[in-house]
């Protein structure tokens, strides 16, 4: 593959696999090179500003972990939001093109089929069957940007535990010595 270089790349566009969902559904189509900041202000607005009630997050490949991070920090944002994750296999067509095409021809094309994970998670302020495969029902309250005294913040707060003394560092011990240096036997003396 060192003499060929990458040309085009197309996914196979699939339906999404969430049945009985309204026509206006928002699908983010998450990418390797989104950005979180701009997925999150283009989804948050669909459901704060326009009153959305589900929003569907998809990604493949190397894509998969961004779309499930915007879909936990939308969860934290917005809390009591119900989950539905689907996992499958998406195929993605790659061309590749020689770099060295030979004098008296077309240059050399190689289209390579793969099976990349995907992952699609719908996200809906109103209740969904719990019993379809990959539900997740809403956190607790509490558990969504709150700590334990139940003042707002915007992250989780854990308490730590109180530390163990044998993990704790010892103190270094230095033994001096009485005798001042220059003292006992020389070079020359033998014991």
């Amino acid at each position: 593959m060192e003499n060929f270089r990458k040309v085009r790349t197309s996914e196979e566009e699939m339906p999404l696999p969430f049945p009985d969902l309204p026509p206006d559904v928002v699908e983010m189509k998450v990418k390797e090179g989104s950005k979180i900041r701009n997925l999150m202000n283009f989804a948050m607005a669909q459901m704060e500003l326009k009153g959305r009630r589900q929003i569907v997050f998809s990604g493949c490949g190397r894509a998969v972990t961004k779309t499930i991070t915007c879909v936990e920090i939308m969860k934290r944002k917005l809390g009591g939001l119900h989950q539905v994750t689907k996992v499958r296999y998406k195929t993605v067509l790659e061309v590749w093109e020689s770099q060295d095409p030979p004098p008296h021809g077309p240059a050399q094309n190689l289209t390579v089929h793969k099976n990349v994970p995907s992952i699609c998670i719908l996200l809906s302020r109103d209740p969904l069957d719990p019993n379809q495969t990959g539900y997740q029902p809403p956190e607790p309250r509490h558990e969504v940007g709150e700590d334990t005294l139940g003042s707002s913040s915007k992250g989780l707060k854990r308490l730590l535990p109180p530390p163990c003394e044998e993990l704790l560092p010892k103190k270094l011990q230095v033994q001096v010595s009485d005798s001042p240096r220059g003292t006992g036997t020389t070079a020359g003396q033998q014991d």
